[in-house]
């Protein structure tokens, strides 16, 4: 009985517990003894045979989440077996299936034919031809036996070969570097990228006063003047439109207090104005616990280097009257509590005076937002894992934003 049949067999019979490792070998109850880095006939799709040691501790802990397989399989120094050969390998270990295409069986033993036949030698033959062509088939035998040998002391220089080798790195482990923290690598990189950016505004700063002061009222901004909107400055904060009136003070951006949101007030500022995605469970740990009434951010990076300033607050129901007519954006929840008790009569008003904006990770379930698309709300996606792409999920922000406070300027 090979490794790999008496794994199949024991875990169809339901004796996996019977399955005890002592010292360097697998025993199976009182049948069979194996070594543990005895290769199997299982063959990964990477090309690898998996070991005894492998598929034992596979089979006893395939109920738990592949993720967390594959760390306690590291904590063990025990090989894992790979995603992909997750359900082909159960499969066949219980039973689902009788064969599979990845094992590949070694050699089998001598046939019948290579054994040597006592009638050949009866010691009452005395004809010599008989004799002669028992040694004819003597000689013939020996030299298949002699080449089974040679081919089977090959496979079991392999094999022996095959043994002591130890993979010290998967693709997953590859990637940990321990002590090492690339957020602030990311951050550092941002910041020299807009420091080269203000670097180049100011290079060409003194060309564009110029042009600006030639230019008459007509051809400057929206209440900016042209050359100031350029350099990368505001004479004085945008302000948001409600009935025609404009609010006083810095605009308001309002999230959500609740931890299940992406956006929070732990967050927000890294997210606008460095264009990176902490998660909230991070900031809080790292601002261990101390939660912030108001936050101040700046849009410091965009298509038109323009630099603005907003308080990002939330608290609506500590918002007064005149607060609510500088509020210009807020992120949604996605449930329909989020707005009990705010000056609005329904959501067509809300998202008609204010932009909404709605964060989720771009390989969520279309559920998630089944609520919000029924709303006049911006969703943006941002990736779990490639974080250089937040910077332009970032800039997507500002960009709405941007476009819609010069529509409601317009109205």
């Amino acid at each position: 009985m090979d490794p790999l049949s008496a794994l199949r067999d024991y875990t169809i019979r339901g004796d996996l517990d019977k399955i005890v490792r002592v010292n360097d070998d697998f025993r199976f109850g009182s049948d069979y003894t194996f070594p543990c880095n005895a290769e199997t006939a299982y063959r990964s799709k990477q090309g690898n045979l998996y070991t005894l040691e492998t598929l034992v501790y596979y089979i006893k802990n395939h109920h738990i989440k592949h993720t967390d397989y594959m760390h306690d399989a590291r904590a063990h120094r025990i090989p894992a077996v790979t995603f992909t050969d997750r359900k082909t390998l159960l499969d066949y270990l219980t039973g689902k299936v009788a064969s599979s295409d990845s094992i590949v069986w070694n050699p089998p033993k001598f046939p019948e034919e290579y054994r040597p036949d006592a009638s050949a030698f009866d010691a009452d033959s005395n004809n010599n031809n008989s004799n002669s062509k028992n040694m004819d088939v003597d000689d013939a035998r020996d030299s298949k036996l002699g080449v089974a040998q040679d081919e089977t002391e090959q496979m079991d220089y392999i094999s022996v070969i095959r043994s002591i080798e130890k993979p010290l790195k998967d693709r997953e482990a590859i990637l940990e570097c321990k002590n090492r923290d690339f957020y602030s690598v990311l951050v550092a990189s941002t910041k020299r990228e807009e420091e080269r950016q203000r670097i180049e505004s100011q290079q060409r700063k003194d060309g564009l006063v110029a042009k600006s002061r030639l230019m008459g009222a007509d051809e400057r901004g929206l209440g900016l003047g042209y050359g100031d909107e350029m350099m990368g400055f505001d004479s004085k904060p945008k302000m948001h439109l409600k009935g025609g009136k404009i609010g006083e003070g810095v605009p308001i951006i309002l999230v959500p207090s609740a931890f299940q949101t992406l956006i929070t007030i732990y967050n927000v500022k890294e997210f606008l104005e460095d264009g990176v995605f902490v998660p909230t469970d991070v900031k809080v740990k790292q601002m261990k616990g101390a939660r912030p009434e108001c936050v101040t951010v700046q849009k410091k990076f965009s298509r038109d280097r323009v630099v603005t300033a907003y308080e990002v607050r939330d608290k609506p129901s500590a918002l007064k009257p005149e607060d609510w007519e500088r509020v210009v954006a807020v992120f949604v929840l996605g449930k329909e509590w989020q707005f009990k008790d705010w000056p609005f009569k329904d959501h067509v008003e809300l998202f008609n005076k204010i932009i909404g904006f709605y964060m989720r990770f771009e390989d969520d379930s279309v559920e998630s937002a089944k609520t919000v698309k029924q709303w006049n709300v911006k969703i943006i996606s941002i990736s779990k894992n490639k974080r250089h792409q937040d910077r332009a999920a970032a800039l997507e922000f500002w960009d709405r934003l941007e476009e819609f406070v010069r529509s409601r300027s317009h109205s």
